[in-house]
């Protein structure tokens, strides 16, 4: 069974094109000029690279860190085609030392793959990575969608080239996702592809306290914005103190 995104990079944009990539860009182009934040940026977890790219594009000096190689070889080269200048380092988002920055960006679940005994030490190396008053902004999938939507659930998206299956299980901290790509050949055959990917489930008033003991003001809204209570994915923009 292959790491997480070993086999996925490749597909993950083209899998998601209905998550509204533009729309999700912008809310957080408009949130971080209305926090007034420099435009030296970090993207923790970027995988491919999709809002690290739409950032570049608005004029922010952009690093894209993943611990994943092969997500980061998929975002240079679609930040190649496009010809935009973006630093791609390989690093863990629950370790980041990788230089001082206005903001930290990471969106669309990151840190549920980090378990909850290194969310505290994470939040510290976000906080280091940052200058004073600079902001860390990063979303969860909240505790109610992984254990009532995601667990314990199977998900499908059938395509021309590729077939995408997740099974998962829940288990006490974490939902466990076995995932199988059928990727077509030239020759009209298909490769069978497997990968286990890991989401824990965080408790929102947990990774509150964790930020503020990290040095974080915190407030939380829903996704792009919305009410929070019917939101499946929580942003936390935290401002350091």
């Amino acid at each position: 069974m292959a790491q997480a995104y070993e086999h996925l990079a490749h597909w993950f944009e083209r899998l998601n094109d209905d998550c509204g990539y533009a729309q999700w860009s912008q809310y957080f182009l408009s949130g971080l000029r209305a926090l007034g934040v420099g435009r030296r940026g970090l993207e923790a977890g970027c995988g491919s690279g999709a809002f690290s790219r739409a950032l570049a594009r608005a004029g922010y000096d952009m690093t894209a860190a993943d611990i994943s190689a092969p997500m980061l070889s998929e975002g240079m080269r679609l930040a190649r085609e496009e010809g935009l200048f973006i630093r791609f380092v390989q690093a863990d988002a629950a370790a980041l030392s990788l230089g001082t920055f206005d903001f930290i960006l990471s969106p669309n679940d990151c840190y549920n793959y980090i378990p909850p005994r290194k969310l505290p030490s994470a939040f510290r190396h976000a906080a280091k990575s940052l200058k004073k008053g600079g902001v860390f902004w990063f979303d969860l999938s909240s505790a109610y969608k992984l254990r009532e939507k995601i667990a314990n659930n199977v998900f499908a998206d059938d395509r021309d080239e590729v077939t995408y299956l997740s099974f998962n299980r829940l288990y006490d901290d974490r939902v466990e996702m076995d995932v199988t790509l059928f990727v077509r050949r030239r020759d009209g055959a298909f490769d069978r592809l497997d990968e286990r990917h890991t989401q824990y489930i965080h408790e929102r008033a947990d990774v509150v306290g964790m930020l503020e003991e990290a040095g974080f003001e915190v407030r939380t809204e829903g996704h792009l914005g919305g009410a929070e209570e019917q939101s499946d994915r929580v942003n936390y923009i935290c401002r350091k103190v």
